[in-house]
């Protein structure tokens, strides 16, 4: 009788706590990690030689859209491939709760992009669909706020009566106690208005021992006013902090990212638990409606493109200051690029700056720029070119700074252009900024990978390689592994990484996706209670 399922062995093991790495043999049995060490030949029914190569914890993706990704394709070509064995869904919007208005945008918003049909309105019934189709990646979900506000406040701006506030802290209870990790909020356009409700809310998901996650509302101009919002709900609720994508944008912002960093350290140095994660692009993507000022985003999306017709919408949104300030932060219409647009026939565009497409069209940028989105019927999806790489460096050395890559998981079909970041941030990292560059250290780099996320989700299992904890594992060559995709080019995975290991059964075997989808929803410390 074979003592272990899988034996890697000869390989240089990096166990993600930061320690220097060590030769060492890894034995895998029903699906946890069952020995580090020497493990003799024969001892495994199927033996990998990882002589030459590195072997690490799977790492872990704390900031993803692979809501209804993998729903439409579970193999997860995007993530497995790069060594991500976890991705954390959630931020902006959430699989739950879903409502009224909530609901009907969700269903029209999810078909729309990746012809997934929505037959949930909780995170118990997302979680049954998960497990039900079979995924190849883990998955753990956080709760949006702003979306629980929209199911029971609706769209408008207003603050919530104390009874609406009441059932927003009972939907966010139950987001918790249906396992979700903790709150994801993305107050994008000036931040949050009404600080008092965030902290509420941010009380009930403490009592379950969640984290909160944010997207700052403002990245330029308000970013450290943002910040200490961010900083003031965890000071206040009692519960760590996680600061998204950590970056400055605009280039007349280029710099004061170390300001950012200094408050976060200031904070930590009181002994508030603040950390945050970065993608290692300069340029980043969402969709173009947060280009508008906020009263626009405010607006169902539905509503708000139905308007982008009429004459006097279009001189508002014209000649409101917030619109030229989310352009320039957003790189200028030389930096604003359209990435994926359903309406056939735009297509031609994807890849095409808004000043180009001004160029070709003969009319202004600005004016160009409503029209796309009249003409798509929606928001497309948008990358920016508005980022310092000597910034980028600068908070990628921080050591409380994971590695996290704000997008979905995808395959080689994947329509439009999407950021590059969803086939190459990992491998990127370990090849350019590693291997090329010397920014950070092999060892530190894998930490921030896997034990840093582990550490803010609270895992305890996963995130190390350790007797006991979950056989999620990636073995890649030191010497090869990369990013190869581009702006330009983006549906390309990434190079050098032979082996991934998910729950104990191998994903990526020889560099090839073997099917296998033993994936597992992996809950927060606050489920069933």
């Amino acid at each position: 009788m074979a003592e272990y399922d899988i034996a890697l062995r000869g390989g240089r093991v990096v166990d993600g706590a930061g320690n220097p790495w060590v030769h060492a043999d890894v034995g895998v049995r029903q699906g946890r990690i069952a020995a580090v060490g020497r493990i003799a030949p024969g001892q495994a029914l199927r033996e990998i030689d990882a002589a030459g190569l590195v072997v690490a914890p799977g790492f872990i993706d704390l900031h993803t859209h692979s809501d209804t990704t993998l729903l439409a394709d579970g193999l997860a070509q995007s993530k497995v491939r790069q060594g991500v064995t976890l991705d954390i869904i959630g931020e902006s919007s959430s699989v739950a709760p879903l409502r009224g208005a909530v609901l009907d945008e969700y269903r029209q918003a999810q078909w729309r992009r990746d012809n997934v049909e929505v037959d949930w309105a909780t995170f118990q019934g997302y979680f049954a669909r998960v497990q039900r189709q079979g995924i190849a990646m883990n998955v753990a979900s956080c709760v949006a706020p702003q979306q629980v506000k929209l199911a029971v406040v609706g769209y408008e701006d207003r603050p919530a009566t104390e009874a609406e506030l009441g059932e927003m802290n009972a939907l966010i209870a139950q987001a918790m106690s249906e396992g979700a990790v903790g709150l994801s909020t993305a107050w994008h356009g000036g931040g949050y208005q009404y600080p008092q409700e965030i902290v509420s809310m941010a009380r009930v998901a403490a009592r379950y021992g969640g984290f909160y996650g944010t997207h700052v509302g403002s990245e330029g101009f308000q970013l450290m006013e943002e910040l200490e919002k961010a900083i003031h709900v965890g000071q206040e609720a009692g519960l760590p902090v996680h600061v998204y994508h950590l970056k400055i944008r605009g280039k007349s912002n280029w710099g004061r990212v170390k300001e950012a960093i200094a408050m976060i350290q200031a904070a930590r140095d009181r002994g508030l638990d603040v950390t945050a994660n970065q993608y290692p692009y300069t340029a980043m993507q969402h969709p173009w409606h947060r280009l508008f000022p906020r009263w626009v985003q405010d607006m169902a999306p539905s509503q708000a493109v139905a308007r982008f017709r009429d004459p006097a919408f279009r001189a508002r949104v014209l000649q409101d200051p917030e619109f030229q300030q989310y352009v320039e932060e957003h790189g200028g219409w030389e930096g604003i690029v359209g990435a994926r647009f359903t309406n056939a026939a735009l297509q031609e565009l994807e890849g095409k700056t808004v000043a180009e497409v001004a160029a070709e069209q003969g009319g202004d940028p600005a004016e160009v720029c409503l029209d796309l989105v009249a003409e798509e019927g929606a928001f497309p999806f948008g990358v920016y070119h508005n980022m310092a790489e000597a910034d980028v460096r600068e908070v990628m050395r921080q050591p409380w700074v994971s590695i996290a890559s704000d997008a979905g998981a995808l395959n080689e079909a994947a329509p439009g252009k999407p950021h590059p970041r969803a086939f190459g941030t990992n491998p990127r990292v370990l090849g350019r900024y590693v291997r090329e560059e010397g920014v950070l250290a092999l060892e530190d780099a894998v930490r921030k990978m896997t034990s840093l996320p582990a550490q803010v989700l609270g895992l305890k299992d996963r995130g190390l390689l350790r007797e006991g904890c979950w056989a999620d594992i990636v073995a890649f060559d030191p010497t090869t592994v990369g990013d190869t995709a581009t702006y330009q080019r983006p549906q390309q995975y990434p190079t050098g990484i032979p082996y991934v290991l998910v729950n104990g059964s191998l994903v990526i075997d020889r560099g090839q996706h073997t099917g296998q989808r033993p994936g597992q929803v992996v809950y927060g410390p606050g489920k069933g209670t």
